[in-house]
C-alpha cells in the first residue's frame, strides 16, 4: 500500500473529505458511488463499478430488475433451463 502523506479528520457526522488530488487521480466525481471494504484494521474505498451478480464479469452487462447480468450468463442460464439459444 502506498502512503500519500495526507491526513484528514473525521467530522462529527463520521464524514471524511477525499482530497481533490486523489479524486482526480482516481477519476472519482461528485455523486460517484464508492464500495467500502474492511481488511483487518484497514478501511478500503474503491470506486463502485457494477458487475454481473453471478460471475463478477463487467463485460456486456444488461440491467434486469435493478441487477446487472452479463449476456454470457443469460445464455448459460437459458441453456441450464433447457431453452434453445441461437
Amino acid at each position: 500500500m502506498k502512503s500519500t502523506g495526507i491526513v484528514r479528520k473525521v467530522d462529527e457526522l463520521g464524514r471524511v473529505v477525499l482530497p481533490i488530488e486523489l479524486r482526480r487521480n482516481l477519476d472519482i466525481h461528485e455523486k460517484d458511488a464508492l464500495e467500502i471494504f474492511v481488511d483487518d484494521d484497514k478501511i478500503i474505498l474503491k470506486k463502485y463499478q457494477p458487475a454481473d451478480i453471478f460471475t463478477g464479469s463487467m463485460e456486456d452487462l444488461v440491467d434486469y430488475k435493478g441487477k446487472k447480468v452479463s449476456k454470457a450468463t443469460i445464455i448459460e442460464l437459458a441453456k441450464a433451463a433447457g431453452l434453445e439459444v441461437k
